[in-house]
């Protein structure tokens, strides 16, 4: 049974998968710095080699609540989570004190009917509602759009990503079709922010391609190239010559390019 557990989705509409729901500050993209009440969702379908949260990648027995904003003090409780439960330990945290409710992962749209019902009560309470995501499952963010205010999406690059369903070694085929599918509607959300993160193994013809496809669909969108956080078989960053460059030849074609690192890796926050 327990295998079972880890391996199927949410059983019932509205339940969730959660691996936690905290308290912290929203450490990247244009919106760092402000309060912001996460829910992480079990789960995803990519295998990133820099991904600081394998943990998620999986669906979870358990979900951890904190007690108490900041504490780093939680307790547990059984998945898959009822929307009254999560609502619940998210008011217990001061809810309405935060600026986004962020639904991040693994990958939330895995779950967008457990998203689409929380989100919606979550919004009602006063927070934004930041959705990150790797931008891929564009049928499932058509579920949740019209309770989103922020969809943040990843731009994957076939450098450093592969499907969790490819071989461990090799090639694998570019994100590039997928991601511009699911832009072509994620930019009808009140925001929408691209993400790129950048490794010493990011080629320039990739970044290029996302960004003519990006220009070309919503060129109104930020986009943030976020220099790797070390973790994993990743064992350094982009060098800032590399960072500078990019951002130049990304600004050729997008008109809001950034470079954001990770800041809650800065400040030690969750």
């Amino acid at each position: 049974m327990a295998r079972r557990a880890r391996s199927e989705p949410a059983s019932r509409a509205g339940q969730a998968n959660l691996v936690e729901i905290f308290s912290s500050v929203q450490g990247e993209g244009p919106h760092v710095g402000q309060a912001t009440l996460f829910f992480r969702l079990g789960g995803c379908d990519l295998r990133c080699r820099w991904c600081d949260s394998p943990h998620t990648w999986r669906l979870a027995r358990r979900c951890r609540i904190e007690l108490e904003r900041g504490t780093g003090r939680f307790r547990e409780v059984e998945n898959p989570v009822e929307p009254g439960l999560a609502l619940e330990a998210a008011e217990a945290l001061g809810l309405a004190r935060h600026r986004f409710a962020s639904f991040t992962g693994g990958e939330p749209l895995l779950q967008p009917a457990a998203v689409a019902e929380l989100a919606h009560a979550v919004r009602a309470r006063g927070p934004r509602i930041l959705l990150e995501t790797h931008g891929l499952a564009a049928d499932a963010l058509a579920l949740v759009l019209g309770s989103v205010d922020v969809v943040s999406m990843d731009w994957k690059l076939a450098s450093d990503v592969r499907r969790a369903s490819d071989p461990a070694r090799g090639p694998v085929a570019e994100f590039h079709e997928e991601h511009a599918r699911f832009l072509a509607l994620a930019r009808s959300a009140p925001e929408l922010v691209v993400k790129i993160v950048v490794t010493p193994a990011s080629r320039d013809e990739e970044i290029d391609a996302a960004c003519a496809r990006i220009a070309r669909i919503a060129p109104e969108a930020v986009l943030v190239l976020q220099p790797v956080t070390p973790f994993g078989s990743v064992r350094e960053g982009p060098s800032a010559e590399r960072l500078l460059a990019l951002l130049a030849r990304a600004s050729q074609q997008l008109r809001d390019v950034r470079v954001i690192p990770q800041t809650h890796k800065l400040l030690g926050a969750l």
